[in-house]
């Protein structure tokens, strides 16, 4: 929640950059801006992946009929603050390179690079795919696949509602997580790969793609609120009943 709050906090800042046409702010908020956004980019998917794990684990002694150790809120701070942490050391990269530069005779909030620039440009996108992108999808894919080859290898018994059940809501956590996580930041991270092979013109079509797919990374940040909200069964009855209070009334 709190990463995605801070994708609505740098959004009326980057409007006012984009319609402006020029960063009328200071560094000082041009450095908090761009480590902001950068913590979208990672705390994401790194929470997305601690949630993929501690699901791993609930979904897995369920089916078993056993306790999860250590589900405390003590532990599920820690965690939290642990992940935090490794988003912070990954985002202090940018944090140090954001400057204002002036650029076609107009000040921007850029990352500005030592010499050679070209080749820590190419090592920050490269930075950014594999730190954001293959290490936590990658991870979360072999959780889920793992998990789903472990519960069909579990044997109906008399614990089968409970595997049943477990099945149903791992199956649908792994298409709708997955989903909407694939759908928003895939274009991104290719666009990242792309860039890193290919040097394509700043057309105008090349621009506006490019604000599409910035876009639709932004749209997962918005779309997961709801998709976890949806996805809790007991929010999900409180729905239900809100809407037949108001049918009945």
């Amino acid at each position: 929640a709190v990463a995605d709050e801070l994708f609505t906090l740098v959004l009326p800042v980057n409007i006012a950059d984009f319609l402006l046409r020029r960063w009328p702010f200071g560094e000082l908020l041009c450095k908090l801006v761009v480590a902001v956004d950068q913590y979208n980019t990672f705390s994401s998917l790194y929470f997305l992946t601690v949630m993929s794990a501690a699901r791993y684990l609930v979904v897995l002694a369920t089916a078993e009929s056993r306790r999860v150790a250590g589900r405390t809120y003590g532990a599920a701070r820690a965690v939290s603050l642990a992940v935090w942490g490794v988003a912070t050391l990954v985002v202090l990269p940018f944090a140090v390179f954001a400057r204002l530069d002036e650029e076609q005779g107009r000040r921007q909030c850029v990352l500005v690079f030592p010499q050679p620039e070209a080749l820590w440009w190419r090592a920050s996108r490269l930075y950014t795919l594999v730190l954001g992108f293959a290490i936590p999808v990658s991870t979360i894919c072999v959780l889920y696949t793992s998990l789903l080859c472990r519960l069909r290898a579990i044997r109906l018994d008399s614990h089968a509602k409970a595997l049943d059940r477990a099945k149903k809501r791992v199956t649908v956590l792994v298409v709708a997580i997955l989903a909407v996580c694939l759908l928003c930041w895939t274009p991104y991270h290719l666009s990242t790969v792309v860039a890193l092979t290919t040097d394509l013109p700043q057309t105008p079509l090349v621009i506006a793609v490019s604000y599409f797919i910035t876009s639709l990374s932004y749209a997962n940040s918005c779309l997961n609120p709801f998709l976890y909200a949806f996805l809790d069964d007991s929010f999900r009855r409180s729905l239900r009943q809100l809407l037949a209070c108001r049918t009945t009334s």
